[in-house]
């Protein structure tokens, strides 16, 4: 399946591509970090701490471990460094998306989506998968991050108040233009966000004005929310930023923020270098071998860690990475002859990432103007936007996939069945719902997020639905925040060294998901037939009206789900032992000293939000963590 039609970001993205490349910046190659390594002849034999991966996490913990310049840090990327337009392009969030800068994944054909393969999407260079992402800045509500220090009980620091600090300390925020916000009533709280990182929140230089009418249809339905800002911690309807450097109206990622113009004698990256395996002596990480093609020849190198290994490899290749090392299921480790040093059931479970669906709704009487369609339809006002962008770089081209969406809770989208559909997930074979012969602990962990994730059913500051507005007269994409069904990513056995790991989304395997899918389009439907919107004549297109119930939705969704919003996450999952985790509150990996794992797949559940400023999060408390110990 192509790639366009498995992301499905909305109806305007391939419209968008189309004019991506005439009205990029010219192409300029920024100045390189300057302890860029040229081949591994130049990697010294030992750091203080070794990082696989300089993607979104990695290179956060690499830049902060060596700003004091006490420590020295070598981080190894598989990628490249990239300089393209369509990287730096912020307009219609999506020219960098596609397989050009990542790994070459494909899911294994998915039973309850008509056996279809999925692209799996991780960025494979330098700034990973912030590089080439929508640039949605958005964080989950304070009961996401609470929910993960709940697997350890009271007084965990994984809480909204623990983390909170981290997520102001990640970003920059630069607040929106004020004639712009005051065109579209965006409200924002500075109280939220810091203002010292390298990397930028920050806002377009126009807005379409029918947002407004879309936001303020969310005020005729009763239990909506509108918080202050996206970074209050509150399920609602709100205006959020995008990762975008506002003077230079370029995407804002790790490497901009935490790599260019690097110059310190302590930090080195080498790239093109694929990890193969973390050496372990007497239970402890003492380094890591990595190898490098160059033509014909294949060159191994080792070098060594004196304080820790930190594993940045992103949840699909973390994981992969630990069972190639011998630390992992022993099952899954003696079929594919590798022998077991760490016998860790949950690496590589626990696989989870958000689903999509595409709702298409049509409002015949929208006559709001200037639109995204007047991009393309209206040669006068496309000319006027050409030219105010070569001007200054403000109006629609500042733009990128958008800066309003409903974030909603079950109690609010589906009052009369959210308790059903909550005591449902409770009654459940937890251990039901998880491949054969799942262990113990893994089954123990995945039941006490059901439990978990009934309360979250129950309330309103939970969100599981997303609606990103368009200022369009339509809908797009309705995103599952809190899928419920589980996968798994393991390496290939027949051929563990030479191929990339399978990649299992498992999409819909827990029946509930269906119900909750179909709630959300019960919600989408009642949002443009029963509030002020009904004025402006909505209809529906897709999918077909008679699609209400789960034997319906079914049919449907075999056929239009997209199992990834391009976020996986959990399959290193931060848990405890005995419920299948892979690293404690500190990050270390069970039966492993100086050993740790920093990036998306420590999530024991999905926040409901994009993952990335979560991800930056996670790095800048991780440093904390690390120098704790020394």
């Amino acid at each position: 399946m192509p790639f366009a039609q498995v992301s499905r970001f909305g109806v305007l993205v391939t419209l968008l591509l189309t004019v991506v490349v005439p009205f990029a910046e010219a192409h300029r190659r920024s100045e390189l970090q300057l302890r860029l390594l040229n081949g591994s002849s130049q990697v010294k034999p030992s750091y203080d701490y070794v990082i696989v991966g300089a993607g979104t996490a990695g290179l956060t913990v690499a830049d902060r471990l060596t700003e004091d310049g006490k420590f020295t840090v070598l981080v190894v990327e598989n990628g490249d460094v990239v300089d393209s337009p369509r990287i730096e392009q912020v307009y219609s969030g999506t020219a960098a998306m596609g397989p050009t800068w990542s790994y070459q994944i494909n899911s294994v054909p998915q039973v309850n989506l008509q056996n279809r393969s999925t692209a799996v999407i991780a960025g494979n260079l330098v700034g990973g998968s912030s590089a080439i992402n929508a640039m949605m800045t958005v964080r989950g509500t304070s009961e996401d991050y609470d929910r993960w220090g709940s697997f350890f009980g009271n007084g965990s620091t994984w809480s909204w108040d623990g983390i909170l600090p981290y997520l102001k300390k990640a970003l920059n925020f630069v607040p929106p233009d004020p004639a712009v916000a005051e065109s579209v009533n965006i409200t924002y709280d500075t109280s939220y966000w810091g203002n010292s990182s390298g990397v930028y929140a920050g806002w377009p230089f126009f807005q379409w004005p029918g947002l407004t009418t879309q936001i303020e249809a969310f005020r005729d339905i009763p239990g909506v929310e509108f918080p202050p800002d996206s970074g209050s911690g509150e399920a609602g309807v709100y205006w959020f930023p995008t990762f975008m450097d506002p003077k230079r109206v370029q995407r804002s990622y790790a490497r901009t923020g935490h790599f260019d113009g690097i110059n310190r004698t302590n930090h080195d990256v080498v790239t093109k270098s694929k990890v193969t395996k973390i050496m372990l002596e007497d239970g402890t990480a003492t380094g890591v071998i990595f190898q490098q093609k160059l033509g014909n020849a294949t060159t191994y190198t080792t070098v060594k860690a004196n304080r820790e290994v930190i594993l940045s490899a992103g949840a699909i290749h973390s994981p992969q990475l630990l069972q190639l090392s011998g630390i992992g299921p022993r099952k899954l480790l003696e079929s594919a002859g590798l022998d077991t040093t760490v016998d860790l059931p949950g690496v590589g479970q626990n696989f989870q990432d958000h689903p999509m669906m595409f709702m298409s709704i049509v409002l015949q009487n929208f006559t709001t103007h200037p639109s995204p369609l007047d991009m393309f339809q209206n040669r006068t006002f496309s000319d006027w936007a050409q030219e105010l962008w070569k001007t200054n770089k403000t109006g629609p081209y500042s733009m990128g996939i958008g800066n309003a969406a409903a974030w909603l809770g079950m109690p609010v989208i589906s009052p009369e069945r959210f308790e059903s559909i909550a005591t449902k997930v409770e009654n459940q074979d937890h251990g039901g719902q998880l491949p054969p012969g799942t262990d113990p602990t893994v089954i123990a962990g995945y039941s006490a997020q059901m439990r978990n994730m009934a309360k979250a059913i129950r309330s309103t500051n939970t969100a599981f639905y997303n609606h990103v507005l368009s200022g369009a007269g339509s809908s797009g994409s309705l995103i599952n925040l809190h899928p419920l069904s589980r996968g798994t990513v393991n390496i290939n056995t027949t051929d563990p060294h030479n191929t990339e790991p399978i990649v299992d989304y498992r999409a819909l395997t827990n029946p509930v998901d269906l119900d909750i899918m179909v709630e959300f389009l019960r919600f989408t439907k009642r949002y443009f037939f029963e509030t002020r919107l009904k004025e402006l004549i909505p209809r529906q297109m897709q999918p077909p009206d008679y699609v209400n119930e789960p034997e319906d939705l079914a049919g449907f969704l075999s056929e239009n789900l997209s199992p990834s919003e391009f976020h996986p996450s959990g399959t290193c999952a931060m848990m405890p032992k005995e419920l299948g985790g892979v690293v404690d509150e500190k990050l270390k990996v069970y039966g492993v000293n100086h050993l740790r794992v920093v990036d998306a797949s420590i999530m024991p559940t999905l926040p409901g939000a994009n993952t990335c400023q979560s991800v930056y999060a996670i790095a800048e408390k991780a440093v904390d963590l690390i120098k704790a110990d020394v």
